[in-house]
């Protein structure tokens, strides 16, 4: 993904960097570390980020959309990737996993009820924990969303965003046979788990490149190189993921489910032209979602970096803010 352009445009509406207070690994169970952070106001309001992917990880910029000096932020990098180890494991790694690591981290830290923030696979996982634990969650602050639906899935791994970025496609379906190409999501599944590492780079870094090069509206179809522990890990557990449902018990299960969370006040900011989540998917969960405001930026793709996603993000945590004064 090209981020540095976006993030020189969206920096003037992000907060000044700011330093960690607090960092740690902590033990999760069943051979699991996360590493876990807090920076702002320790006294703060409490607000979860949950980062992308899966896989993705977190990094000190996601900690620049919120005052420093009204929020207490709370990051952590989900099983198996980032800082959290065993790096690249899928074994005990499943969506459950991932909210009752939310749910440790909030008891441990003390904390009552918090607003939940997340963008792509962290809005899914925004939702199902906030399905799961609707007490313990405030606001919910989603960006990109996307709902581990098939229909989504298709869209992106059966050639439907393909049909835009035709010469992107080519490189990623180049890889595999072509008579795998019907499942793509398991012809790469069985050469990221190959056991042989230097295979499961080389189509990792395939994998992350496709998602990467269609992340951001000004993309040219290039992502640059991916460093190859990062690429592996990124798409082993994404690939995972997708090739297990995202461990929901049937498809569409979230918006099924949104009568559990329809009082919790809500934000999406969507991009208008999101390759990798079209927007039907947030119009769809405003639909069902009564507390809930909608933004639709009129020029943006995906990535949390792009400006408008940005300003439209930062604008709405302050507003949350503000509301609670």
């Amino acid at each position: 993904m090209d981020k540095i352009p976006d993030q020189k445009r969206a920096v003037q509406y992000l907060y000044p960097p700011v330093d960690a207070f607090d960092q740690r690994m902590l033990d999760v169970g069943q051979g699991h570390t996360v590493y876990m952070e807090q920076s702002g106001n320790p006294e703060g309001i409490p607000v979860v980020v949950l980062h992308g992917g899966p896989g993705g990880g977190c990094s000190p910029a996601m900690r620049r959309y919120f005052d420093p000096k009204i929020y207490r932020v709370i990051m952590f990098d989900q099983r198996g990737c980032g800082r959290s180890r065993p790096h690249a494991s899928v074994k005990d790694n499943t969506t459950w996993h991932l909210v009752a690591d939310i749910e440790r981290i909030r008891t441990l830290l003390g904390i009552e009820a918090w607003a939940v923030f997340g963008g792509s696979w962290g809005a899914t996982l925004s939702l199902i924990y906030a399905q799961t634990h609707p007490d313990r969650v405030t606001h919910l602050i989603l960006r990109g969303v996307f709902l581990m639906t098939k229909a989504e899935l298709d869209w992106f791994y059966g050639g439907g965003a393909g049909k835009f970025w035709p010469e992107v496609w080519a490189r990623f379906v180049s890889l595999i046979p072509a008579e795998e190409h019907s499942d793509l999501i398991a012809a790469y599944h069985k050469r990221l788990f190959s056991g042989n590492i230097s295979e499961e780079i080389t189509y990792a870094r395939a994998w992350a490149s496709w998602e990467n090069a269609l992340a951001s509206i000004h993309s040219h179809g290039h992502s640059g190189d991916t460093p190859g522990d990062y690429a592996r890990a990124f798409a082993r557990l994404e690939n995972h993921y997708f090739v297990n449902g995202g461990f929901l018990e049937f498809d569409g299960q979230i918006l099924a489910n949104m009568g559990r969370i329809s009082h919790i006040p809500g934000v999406i900011v969507q991009g208008r032209y999101d390759m990798i989540c079209p927007p039907t998917a947030a119009w769809r969960l405003n639909e069902l979602w009564p507390a809930c405001d909608l933004t639709m930026v009129r020029h943006a793709g995906h990535a949390l970096s792009e400006p408008g996603i940005s300003a439209e993000l930062v604008r709405a945590m302050d507003r949350i803010a503000e509301d609670l004064r």
